[in-house]
This record gives structure tokens, sequence and C-alpha cells, in this order.
């Protein structure tokens, strides 16, 4: 079977991101099958690249891996859904071949994606198994899709979903994802890799989606297996930066260290960040992320009350936040804090004080965020809703954020904006941006 994988993502601001996921459904797809691989990240006309591939190489089946229901690059609310309505229309317009939708941003709402873009299947949360078996029931003279766990399919011109199964995939059995088909581009203008050294999450915070797409149990990868992977990966040619794409990378924290001696047993010289929650949070892990080449690191902090860090099911209180940013600044380690703010149940009172908060934590970065909702995306009488209390939001931050240097607003255009960030990547800077938020003037 010719299958073409197409990642759909476009977003490049302030990085464009290796689609690893998309990747490492490729690598488990059986090799009988004739792979191709369309990344429309750098396509000037995406639609019009995806139609003459189509006419070009006439696949059998057609992979589109959605990553993100809302843009992430965080300066508009408006969603990634229409680009991928015209998506899936061009397919069919230029192909029978079915369409098989995945990806995080499908596997956060599934039942709406499929309803709405009107694929014919889609497999929800961990795509390497359960597309191998799609792809089995497919070649068969009756496909029996039941046996095909997490897929969407139609039968009967009904709408069915075969479940989850209990069982997660073991991450070191997979392949490891083949790059050589990525473009240059992501290497050359940005420099950054991305490996994950572990699936699943354990924590309960209210709004995040992790769980959903990667479970709630962390699977660790062998650390020495980690370790020989980042170095192989950052051997090649303007990789410049590893970032390291677990939900949180020091739960737990014995793989965390383990893997930093891997990477100091090896000499590691390649700068990497990631993302690190407060809790378990430690003098020996800032001290072996050091040695292992950290530069920084990225804290889902989220909020300054206590009161709406509980609601938000965090697992710790504002004194954690405090400790953290005290051990990095004390290890060298830069801290870039994400704060959301106006979640649900969020009053105006609350933002105030949350600002005040980051004023006086002081880390190296706060990007500061205004809420919104995934579902927001499929249903218009809950954006509508939300629309003039985010605005109230970023009016208060506006106008603190004007005095901080090192605050950056990204729906504002506050330290956040294209002409700025092509600035420093054209002076060398690589890796995440925010760690040389104190040389972007504010505008």
């Amino acid at each position: 079977m010719r299958i073409a994988f197409i990642s759909a993502n476009r977003e490049n601001m302030p990085d464009a991101v290796i689609p690893i996921g998309v990747l490492h459904v490729m690598a488990a797809t059986p090799d009988r099958h004739e792979k191709l691989f369309w990344d429309l990240c750098f396509e000037d006309d995406p639609l019009a690249t995806v139609a003459r591939n189509l006419r070009d190489h006439q696949p059998d089946l057609v992979a589109i891996g959605l990553r993100n229901l809302q843009n992430m690059d965080y300066t508009d609310i408006t969603s990634n859904l229409d680009a991928y309505r015209a998506l899936v229309q061009t397919v069919r317009a230029h192909s029978p071949a079915p369409i098989v939708l995945g990806g995080g941003g499908f596997s956060v709402t599934p039942l709406e994606l499929m309803e709405l873009l009107g694929a014919d299947y889609g497999i929800a949360g961990e795509g390497e198994r359960a597309f191998s078996r799609l792809l089995d029931e497919l070649e068969r003279p009756v496909p029996s899709l039941q046996n095909v766990e997490r897929l969407y399919y139609r039968t009967d011109g009904q709408l069915r979903f075969t479940g989850n199964r209990a069982d997660f995939l073991v991450i070191d059995d997979l392949p490891l994802p083949d790059r050589s088909v990525l473009s240059e581009r992501y290497y050359a203008d940005y420099g950054i890799e991305s490996l994950q050294t572990k699936r699943g999450c354990p924590l309960h915070c209210t709004y995040c989606t992790y769980p959903v797409i990667e479970g709630a149990r962390s699977r660790m990868r062998d650390p020495a297996r980690v370790a020989d992977e980042f170095m192989a990966i950052c051997a090649r040619k303007d990789v410049t930066h590893l970032f390291i794409v677990d939900s949180v990378f020091n739960l737990p924290p014995r793989h965390a260290k383990a893997v930093c001696r891997e990477l100091i047993a090896r000499g590691n010289r390649t700068p990497w960040t990631s993302y690190v929650n407060p809790v378990a949070f430690d003098d020996e892990l800032a001290d072996l992320m050091v040695r292992a080449g950290a530069t920084g690191m990225e804290v889902g902090s989220d909020s300054g009350c206590d009161e709406v860090l509980a609601r938000l099911q965090k697992g710790f209180r504002t004194d954690k936040i405090r400790r953290l940013s005290a051990i990095a600044r004390t290890h060298g380690l830069k801290d870039c804090h994400s704060f959301i703010l106006g979640t649900s149940g969020e009053t105006l009172d609350h933002v105030e004080r949350s600002l005040d908060f980051v004023e006086e934590l002081d880390p190296f970065a706060a990007v500061l965020l205004v809420w919104v909702d995934d579902h927001e995306v499929v249903d218009p009488q809950m954006a509508l809703e939300r629309r003039c209390f985010r605005e109230a939001v970023y009016e208060r931050i506006g106008r603190r954020a004007a005095g901080q240097p090192r605050w950056s607003v990204p729906r504002l255009g506050i330290r956040f904006d294209s002409r700025r960030f092509a600035v420093l990547r054209k002076l060398g800077m690589r890796g995440p941006l925010w760690q040389y938020l104190d040389r972007v003037p504010a505008g």
C-alpha cells in the first residue's frame, strides 16, 4: 500500500517544531508499505502542493497529523480548524484514497473533528500500533475494524469508536523516527531538535491534554538509549539545541537524574531545555542538568494564587514555585515561567494577584497567556462568552508588562513578534528564543 503521511502543522513562531509524532508513526509502519512524507510547514501554497503530490503519486491512503487545534504561537485565538477542513477537502477533490486523522490536536476532541472534517478514520492517542493494525485490516477482503484499538470509523452511516486498550506501548520497543525526510530548514533556520525520554503524565492538571493523548502512567525509556539518541541526532549539521518534549522532564526525578548522568558520561556539549515541574525539583537535579548541558527550563507555573493552583489541581503551591526559581538562580539555569491567567473560576482580582506574584518572583523570563479552552474551537457559544473576559484580562496584563523587561505577552506583541525573532535568528541565536528575552526591546 502506498501511504501519504501529511504533517499539517504550519506554525513557525517562535520556532518551527519537528513533527516527531508523524515521524514515529511512519517509523512503526511496516516496510512492506511505500511511505511518502509531505510536510506543509514551509510550503508557500500548501493546498496546491498537496493537490500536485496527490496527482503525481496517487496514494492508496492519506494519513494526516493534526498537531494543534489552537494556533500555539499564542498571537491570536483563531483555530486551525478552517485550514484542516480545507486540507481534507483538497484531498477529497484530488484523490479517492481514504483519509486517516491522528495527532495531539485530533486526540483532544476526536468525535467532534470526525464529524466536522468528514474523515474516514481517526486514531486518538498513541498511533504507532493502532495505525499498523488498521493497515492490516484494510488489506483483508473483509476488514474487522473493531479489532483496531483507539479507532474511529464509519459503518452504516454511523460513527463508531473501538475504545482504548488498557495497555500502552513500551517506548523502547518502537523504532526511532527517520529524521532524514525532514526539511533542512528546521535546522538551518532554527537549529532545534527534539526527543522524548518517556510518555504519559501522572499529574491531574484540570486543563491539560497530555494524559488524554499519552495516558496517565509514565512509561520511561532506558536512560542510556535516550542519551545515545540524543548524541546521534545532535551530531547532525546545524543542530545547536535540543528540546526534551516530555510533558514534565523531572517526574519521576530518578529517571531525569539517570538521563542526565548518561549525558554527562558521554560528554554532551549540545545545550538543551525541557519542561520542569516545581514538584521534586532539587539542588541535585539542577546540578546534574547543568553538567549534562541544560541551559534552561520551562515551568508551567500558571498562577500566583494558591487557591487557583488548587482548583487547577496543579499539585503544588506558590512556595514550590519560589523554591524552584531560587534553585535555578543558584545553579545558573534560566527559568521561563508560563502563567495562564483567566482560567475557569478566576476573577480579575486573581489576575492582579498573579501579576503581583510574577513581579515578586522575578524569574529570568515570564510568558503571560490567557486561557483558551480547546473546546472553543467547536463550541461558538463558549468562545463568545469567554471573549470579553479574556480582553479584560489582557488589558491588565498589558498595563503591567510594559515596564517589565523580561515579560513576554505574545497576544499583545510585547517582546514577541516575527520581525524581532528574525533579527535574533540572523544574529546567530539558536534554541528557544525566550533565553534571549533580555535582548528583545518592548514593542
